[in-house]
């Protein structure tokens, strides 16, 4: 083989060249090992990224289902009130529009859809507390012995009330007397009338058994006209 180094003087030094097969020193490996590990690493980025966004989806489609779970119970409770109350089904049905824009909500994938789903949870429960506010202002809510006395106590009143009207403006006469007389069996049927209107004024429907807390009502009835009674029979000895 033929040697390709430059021989000077006497001593016939060598010196450095190329190779005897001509080729040029080895650089070029090293630059390509550098490149593939800077495509090895954002390969690796890219994998990681993606993996953390299907995590992220994921986790955002188990939100959205068991948020959708909520939602469905919160409605079909509201459906079933505003049955009750004589809403028309048709109005409780999502009309095209309002599927339409669900539809379009739907488009951004998981986190787009559990958005929605919060925002019609959020008003579902704004719905039950406007429901819950006006049916606090209803007595049928109120109570059964705060709610029974609106019918048991004015009736319970009545009687006595005319007793005193009637010995106020007739004194110890025989009208006193005869209005003392009769108004002693009409804390019964001031009961018998104050539990039939319970259930008229206060009952559903026909087949609802109503709390008419007949105890209470009883006493209600009693005791005014006792009391009336004994201070008029008082009054009327003393006369």
């Amino acid at each position: 083989m033929r040697s390709n180094a430059t021989v000077t003087g006497p001593g016939r030094q060598r010196t450095a060249g190329p190779d005897d097969d001509g080729t040029p020193p080895a650089t070029e490996p090293a630059s390509g090992w550098a490149e593939y590990l800077a495509a090895a690493r954002q390969l690796d980025g890219v994998r990681r990224g993606a993996a953390a966004a299907a995590g992220e989806q994921a986790r955002s489609a188990e939100a959205a289902r068991e948020e959708l779970t909520v939602v469905r119970a919160g409605l079909a409770s509201q459906q079933e009130r505003l049955r009750e109350r004589g809403v028309p089904a048709i109005s409780l049905v999502p009309s095209p529009p309002e599927l339409t824009e669900a539809a379009r909500s739907m488009v951004g994938g998981p986190a787009a859809v559990l958005a929605a789903l919060r925002a019609a949870r959020g008003r579902a429960e704004a719905a039950d507390a406007a429901l819950a506010a006006r049916r606090g202002l209803r007595a049928a809510s109120w109570p059964a012995r705060a709610r029974n006395l609106l019918v048991y106590g004015p009736l319970a009143l009545l009687v006595p009330l005319i007793q005193v009207v009637v010995y106020a403006a007739t004194g110890t006469g025989p009208a006193s007397v005869t209005a003392l007389i009769a108004g002693v069996p009409m804390p019964a049927v001031a009961f018998v009338v104050g539990w039939v209107g319970v259930g008229r004024v206060f009952g559903a429907s026909p087949d609802e058994r109503v709390d008419r807390t007949m105890r209470f009502g009883a006493l209600v009835c009693l005791v005014p006209a006792v009391l009336v009674t004994a201070g008029l029979l008082l009054a009327l000895l003393a006369g």
